[in-house]
């Protein structure tokens, strides 16, 4: 039997070597991540079970590091990518130093996207392929006032922007075989955010998220929230409420509250 080969990001711990765990039986895998010792450790044991692994250390906040990652999913020989790497770096917008801005912009937003972008060719040309991105629920979270949330806003930016963009590819690319999802898990016990999750008793372990990611795949769900009863209807009222804000708003006459502003001025 032919075995895909996977790429993942974030390998070294947490849900992406969840991915690497659930994959390791019946894919071959190139394990991403900054922490070469760590991917050393868990590719040993993914052996073990009859993968191949490859081992490939990158930090995908730097664009050199990006650059290592996109030169190898550029040899079209990848058939599944698990775009999975990212921080928080949650403080409050005032208190981020401006490298640290684009170190965690380039690392949470823009190395998805790249990383899609050298993947794709080789699917499309195969016939075949998988694409996740893991986004959080929080990329739903701009508005939520709830004062337990973490100081999110870099963190917001970039995830909404993950979210949005796997989203809308994957109604580009609807026709062609390629499977494109979107992950959205709310707490994870894991070492993110310093272990934050491992104290929070409502917190996901990372094989549930990676778990429901792969059965979500398989269900041909475009978008995975791993808690989420009653998703099917939750998105259907997301796209309604999409839809009117951008059908409504799309108007040559300014809605009334402006139109009656400016007839007051006159």
């Amino acid at each position: 039997m032919t075995r895909t080969l996977a790429l993942i990001t974030g390998a070294s711990s947490g849900i992406g070597a969840a991915y690497a765990r659930l994959l390791a039986d019946d894919h071959d895998l190139v394990l991403v991540a900054r922490r070469g010792d760590r991917l050393a450790d868990l590719a040993e044991e993914l052996r073990a079970c009859g993968a191949a692994v490859e081992v490939l250390p990158a930090d995908l906040a730097s664009h050199d590091g990006i650059a290592v990652v996109t030169d190898r999913l550029a040899t079209g020989d990848v058939g599944m990518l698990i775009s999975n790497a990212g921080a928080g770096g949650y403080a409050p917008l005032t208190e981020v130093e401006p490298a640290d801005i684009e170190a965690l912009l380039t690392l949470n937003a823009v190395a998805p996207i790249r990383l899609v972008r050298a993947a794709l060719p080789g699917m499309l040309a195969a016939g075949e392929g998988s694409i996740i991105t893991v986004a959080s629920l929080l990329a739903f979270s701009a508005g939520l006032t709830d004062p337990r949330a973490p100081r999110r806003t870099l963190y917001v930016a970039a995830k909404a922007a993950t979210l949005g963009f796997t989203r809308t590819l994957a109604t580009e690319i609807a026709d062609t075989p390629v499977r494109v999802q979107v992950v959205c898990p709310g707490v994870v016990a894991t070492e993110w955010n310093s272990g934050a999750g491992h104290n929070i008793p409502w917190a996901m372990t990372p094989e549930d998220v990676a778990s429901a990611s792969l059965t979500g795949l398989r269900l041909g769900e475009t978008v995975c929230a791993p808690g989420l009863e009653g998703q099917d209807s939750a998105l259907a009222e997301l796209l309604a409420a999409e839809a009117a804000f951008v059908t409504g708003g799309n108007q040559s006459a300014l809605a009334a509250r402006y139109a009656q502003a400016v007839a007051d001025r006159l």
